[in-house]
């Protein structure tokens, strides 16, 4: 066994790779040069006012002390609600859900309690950057299955290939950051007949559930088979964009909640004491919100890929999510982390190399992803300073 010094310092040095480095580093660059900033997934503007009032009224009602382990009893059951009231599944809001810190720590929580040293965990690339971390962490590897575009599908062969003996579990991502996929059925009954034939289990991350624009978005655990080996994972926070809130859910059977449960009292032990009534207030808001609030963020997608489009960009138009991914070959430029660290200084824009998003960099060379969950006159000003850079490299 090695000097345990040694092994922490190797694997600090891991997780400096993942690619939240580089958005530390395209933020501050959007700071040091006033730039229009493209580059994270916050929208400019506050969600739906009643939700921000009730969380004001918890604050006011003085709660605002350490809430119960598994998160207050209204919004576990107003989780429940919502799983029942969208796709029809029954949860016991007692023993099937835990609130988490985003779904960022939901997830981290599952690969740490339910993979060993050793394990191998299956994912489709591109792959959110905390994926990489979180399986690292547990002393994982990962299995990488590719998502080729233009469609972003992925090859039932390669699936198959990357299932051995130490495999544990799939991490599947619908709607998909960064690439806006929503995987198909065909594509989730493929996933699924892999986790049943080699007794896997799956962990979902489903925060754009209700930000789709094409398609339809099905949990994998609602597929037959699937509901006793899933842990299904979502959070507030994009749905009713209030990000920093960071209040996130995992739903599933009590036994695989339960492990997650054990290892986030170690890591956050609880939190957002009054935001949690207030997200309960949001999950049970209209149809028309979460109609209304994907159809508003559809026009911004629509808005920012016509004009990319129109400066010189190849545009893979996404269904879902707040994110699009950008070709920039056409602009001159062969390297998208060159395209990003330079384009601030030169037109005020940032955006985020899709290079963060794989293990091999050189997959995704002239890719960058652009948020469009801003205001439109944010977004034209962006597509107008990124037309100065046709030709520029």
């Amino acid at each position: 066994m090695g000097d345990p010094g040694t092994q922490r310092h190797q694997l600090v040095t891991r997780l400096q790779g993942f690619g939240t480095t580089i958005f530390a580093e395209m933020s501050a660059l959007a700071e040091r040069t006033g730039s229009i900033n493209l580059g994270q997934g916050f929208p400019d503007r506050d969600g739906p006012p009643e939700v921000a009032e009730a969380a004001i009224a918890a604050i006011r009602d003085g709660r605002n002390q350490y809430p119960p382990g598994p998160g207050t009893p209204e919004l576990r059951r107003a989780i429940a609600a919502h799983q029942k009231r969208f796709y029809g599944l029954e949860v016991d809001p007692d023993t099937e859900v835990l609130v988490t810190a985003g779904a960022t720590e939901a997830i981290t929580a599952a690969i740490l309690a339910l993979c060993e040293a050793g394990d191998e965990v299956v994912v489709f690339e591109p792959l959110y950057d905390s994926y990489g971390a979180a399986i690292a962490m547990a002393g994982a590897r990962r299995k990488v299955v590719p998502l080729e575009p233009p469609g972003w599908t992925f090859d039932p062969g390669q699936l198959a290939a990357a299932i051995g003996p130490r495999t544990r579990l799939v991490l599947l991502n619908t709607p998909h950051n960064p690439t806006g996929k929503v995987f198909g059925l065909d594509e989730l009954e493929e996933v699924a007949r892999v986790c049943r034939e080699h007794d896997l289990l799956a962990v979902t991350d489903e925060v754009y559930e209700h930000l789709i624009f094409e398609g339809r978005h099905v949990p994998l655990c609602s597929l037959p088979g699937m509901a006793e080996r899933t842990i299904t994972i979502s959070s507030a926070g994009k749905t009713f964009a209030y990000t920093g809130w960071k209040i996130g859910w995992a739903c599933g059977p009590g036994r695989l909640v339960a492990a997650v449960r054990t290892v986030k009292q170690f890591l956050t032990y609880v939190n957002g004491a009054p935001f949690q009534p207030a997200v309960a207030t949001g999950l049970a808001l209209s149809d028309e919100y979460f109609e209304g609030a994907a159809a508003k963020l559809g026009a911004g997608r629509d808005r920012l890929c016509a004009g990319l489009e129109g400066v010189g960009f190849d545009v893979y138009t996404p269904h879902a999510t707040y994110f699009v991914v950008a070709d920039v070959s056409r602009l001159g430029w062969t390297d998208g982390a060159a395209f990003c660290r330079e384009a601030p200084d030169r037109c005020g824009v940032v955006a985020v190399p899709a290079a963060a998003f794989y293990d091999d960099p050189s997959a995704a060379r002239p890719l960058v992803r652009f948020a469009f969950c801003k205001q439109p006159e944010v977004l034209d000003e962006a597509v107008r300073r990124l037309g100065t850079l046709r030709g520029a490299s």
